[in-house]
This record gives structure tokens, C-alpha cells and sequence, in this order.
């Protein structure tokens, strides 16, 4: 009886299938399943859009190597029963090209692609010379050589374990990349990040090496003593889960994301922050309240000086979002609060400047503004994110439009109104007649009657006539 026992042992450790792989497994996937959560979390329960850049695309690469990672190392370790008699089943398409440039590799090929953004936007101040899309392959180009050359020499056996003589060459080769992790995030050491970027990366280094090193001792415990069934069995399972908690602990959004960070499942603080202005502590930063005072002012005023009241400019940002051409009040909102950060605090002022030209200014931005080709390469192709005049020119831009288009039907709309109603009753004047306003300079961009309050506006709502916008 305790032969048998000891006989289907030695089985389950050869062909895989024991009890404690399926435990194994299901840790494996409970671990990929939290991982996609964490992704998809803040896009999902909170509606954050999403972005086009590598903020968003860089950690979707990371859940996709991580998952390639997992199942590569289930199917080629041989964790379920199958017989290997088709070609997708060979050790060197899971053991060789999935676990390698698709999985490992992919991973830490998007850390150093993180870190390399992370150098020249808080370090060089301006944006990486080459797209990640460009970058990302052109890391993984050595990885995927060295696959092909494994390919080729065909070391494996039948058990997908190398030699010990080829070990040795395969873990300095992944140290090579961890390497070059480790000397990008020395780089940017010195740097005061607010979203925990530095430990992410730290954290990422230090849990890559502890994997090299667990699967060093485990595939070369495999090799000298394979007649050992439960070093088999133990180092197996010991390779899932060290994937497994690799994963899980490697991949940060806070690195690409770092708004999005702040309201993912990773964080501890009872605050939320909605803007990113709140994030970076900006004062006065983040929507009206209701205590919040209503100043006088003249609504003679230019555009330009009247949008430098808060409540005005929510007024306004509310009217332009209902006419669908929002995009330019909503840069200006936050181009305002930028130049609200002092001039010698030069990593929050990147930080902001960072998300308004990936919100407002890249093509094919979620909230893209209509400005100059010029304007935008000048904003792009700048040597200094931290420049106080940054944004000069696009808000330029931006302003005669707004004064064009949007501006003329604003004074004829209900928000005007309530506005107006709003200063009013601060002020004590409720029962002031409308004629002390001199609406004047406002009549020659009011469409039908003299009165801007004619009944047809009141009724029809909003005052907007998206025929005369300007909406790219």
C-alpha cells in the first residue's frame, strides 16, 4: 500500500497533477483576476476616462505579460495532465517564447520603459524623444534574439528544464534587464515624486531579483536531483506562486497614472481626490461648494478677466458642456490652476503640466483642444515642462475662440441667468431691477430680440447655437 502511495507520488510529480498544483493554480488565477480588477477599477466604478498614451497602455502590457507569465509556466511545468502531441504544446513555445519575451521580459521591459518616461519628464524636464510604442519593442529586441537562439540550439528536455551549464547564462541575462531598471531608478533618486513612482519602482526591483533567484534554485534542485519527487512537486509549486506574488507586487498604475492611483483599490486614505489639482494640494483647487462667496463683478468685463472668478468659470465650463465644446474652458480651468504653483516647485508644476498635455494636447486626447499645429509641437517638443509660460500660446488660442463662439450665447442662456441671480442675492439686491446691468457691449452677439432674456431663450434652455462653434 505505502508503495503505491509512494509510486502515484512519483507520478503526480512527473506528469503534474497533484492536489496541492490545483492549489497552486488557484492562487495563480485569484491573484491574475485581483490584478485585472486593479486595472480596470478606477475606469469602471469611478468613470475615468481613458487616455490614448502609455498611461493607460503600458499597465494593459503588464496585465497581458503577467498573464502570459502564469500560464506559461502552468503549461510548460506540465501542472495539468496532457499529452504534448500537438506543436502549441512544446516547451519552447510556453517555456521558451511565452514565459520569456512575452511574459518576464514584457514585464520588466514596461518598468524600464516607466522609468526612462519617469528620467525625462522629472529629470530633463520634456517629454521622451521616442513613443513607448516605439520603445517597449525596441527593449525587447535583445529578449526576443536570445528565444530564438534557444529555439534554435533546442537545450530543453522533455521536462522543459535546461541544463545546469545553460542556467547560468539564461539568469544574467534577465539580471542584465533588472540591471538596467536598477541604474534608470538610481537616476531619478533625487526626485520628491507624490505618488509613491520611486517605491513602486524600488519595490518592482527588489521582488524581480527574489524571482531570478527562486527560480535559479528551483530549476537547478530539478536538474541535480530529479529522483527526488517531492523537490519536483515543491519546487513547481514554488515557481507558480513566486509568479504569482511577482505579478501581483510588480504591477503599479501609480507609475503611469498617477491620478488615477489615488482612487484605485490600493488606496488607504479616506479623501479621494477628483482632479488633480486636489492631488498635488493646489489651493482652492476642485469644484464649487456651497459656502464658497459670490464676488461682484461686472459682466461688462473681457472674457479673459471675468474667467479668473471661480464661480463664473464653473457658470461658463457648465454652458460650454452643454453646448459639447467644453474642452477649452475645461484646459483653461486647469492652466489656471497650474500657474497657481509656485514657480520654484518645479515637480509639481511637471506633474500638472504632464496631465494637461496628455488630457488637452496630444492627438487624439480624450478631451483634445482645437489649437495650432505650431502651438502643439511647441507645447510637445518643449525643454522645460516646468516653464511658467508653457501654456501661454494654446491659451491664447483658445481664448479669441472662446470669445468667437462660445461667449456670444452664454449672455443669452439660462446659466447667465441663474448666475447673474446667484451675485444678486449675495449682494442683497433681489428685488433690483435687470436695467442696472448694461448689457450693451454683449447686444451686437445676441441673435433675435434686444432683450437677452427674450421668453424663447428662457424656454429653450441653455442659449447655445452649436451651428457657430467651432468643435474639432
Amino acid at each position: 500500500m505505502m508503495k503505491e502511495e509512494v509510486n502515484g507520488s512519483r507520478s503526480c510529480a512527473v506528469q503534474g497533477g497533484c492536489p496541492s498544483d490545483y492549489i497552486a493554480i488557484s492562487i495563480a488565477i485569484l491573484v491574475f483576476f485581483l490584478l485585472l480588477s486593479r486595472l480596470l477599477f478606477p475606469f469602471l466604478i469611478h468613470k475615468i476616462p481613458r487616455t490614448n498614451g502609455s498611461g493607460f497602455w503600458i499597465p494593459v502590457i503588464q496585465v497581458f505579460g503577467s498573464f502570459n507569465l502564469l500560464l506559461s509556466i502552468v503549461m510548460s511545468i506540465n501542472f495539468l495532465k496532457f499529452e504534448k502531441s500537438h506543436w502549441w504544446q512544446s516547451c519552447y513555445v510556453w517555456a521558451v517564447w511565452i514565459e520569456g519575451p512575452l511574459g518576464f521580459g514584457l514585464l520588466l521591459s514596461c518598468r524600464i520603459a516607466q522609468a526612462f518616461q519617469l528620467h525625462h519628464i522629472f529629470v530633463k524636464r520634456q517629454l521622451p524623444p521616442i513613443r513607448s510604442y516605439f520603445f517597449l519593442p525596441l527593449i525587447l529586441l535583445p529578449w526576443v534574439a536570445g528565444a530564438a537562439f534557444v529555439h534554435v540550439k533546442r537545450p530543453l528536455n522533455d521536462r522543459c528544464h535546461m541544463g545546469t551549464h545553460w542556467i547560468v547564462p539564461v539568469v544574467c541575462f534577465h539580471t542584465i534587464y533588472v540591471a538596467a531598471l536598477v541604474g534608470l531608478t538610481w537616476a531619478i533618486r533625487h526626485i520628491e515624486f507624490r505618488f509613491n513612482e520611486l517605491k513602486d519602482l524600488w519595490q518592482g526591483i527588489l521582488v524581480s531579483s527574489l524571482s531570478i533567484g527562486i527560480w535559479f534554485a528551483a530549476y537547478i534542485s530539478n536538474e541535480i536531483r530529479d529522483d527526488i519527487w517531492w523537490l519536483q512537486v515543491a519546487s513547481r509549486i514554488l515557481l507558480l506562486i513566486t509568479a504569482s506574488v511577482l505579478v501581483l507586487v510588480f504591477f503599479s498604475i501609480s507609475s503611469s497614472q498617477p491620478l488615477l492611483s489615488q482612487i484605485s483599490l490600493r488606496k488607504r486614505e479616506p479623501l479621494e481626490f477628483q482632479t488633480m489639482g486636489q492631488a498635488l494640494g493646489i489651493p482652492d483647487s476642485g469644484l464649487l461648494l456651497q459656502i464658497d462667496s459670490v464676488p461682484v463683478i461686472d459682466p461688462n468685463e473681457p472674457l479673459d478677466k471675468l474667467l479668473l472668478n471661480k464661480r463664473f468659470r464653473q457658470s461658463f465650463m457648465a454652458f460650454a458642456d452643454s453646448c459639447l465644446a467644453g474642452e477649452s474652458v475645461h484646459f483653461y480651468n486647469e492652466v489656471h490652476e497650474h500657474d497657481k504653483i509656485p514657480v520654484d516647485d518645479p515637480v509639481r508644476r511637471i506633474y500638472m503640466a504632464r496631465h494637461i498635455i496628455e488630457k488637452y494636447i496630444v492627438a487624439g486626447a480624450s478631451m483634445e483642444v482645437n489649437i495650432s499645429y505650431r502651438t502643439r509641437q511647441e507645447i510637445l517638443t518643449t525643454t522645460n515642462l516646468a516653464h511658467p509660460d508653457l501654456f501661454n500660446n494654446a491659451l491664447n488660442e483658445l481664448m479669441q475662440l472662446m470669445k468667437t463662439n462660445l461667449a456670444k450665447d452664454y449672455w443669452s442662456s439660462m446659466f447667465f441667468i441663474k448666475f447673474k441671480e446667484a451675485n444678486m442675492r449675495f449682494n442683497g439686491h433681489e428685488q433690483e431691477s435687470m436695467a442696472v446691468w448694461n448689457f450693451s457691449p454683449r447686444l451686437s452677439s445676441v441673435r433675435g430680440a434686444d432683450d437677452p432674456f427674450h421668453q424663447e431663450h428662457v424656454l429653450k434652455g441653455f442659449g447655445c447655437d452649436n451651428r457657430d462653434l467651432d468643435i474639432h
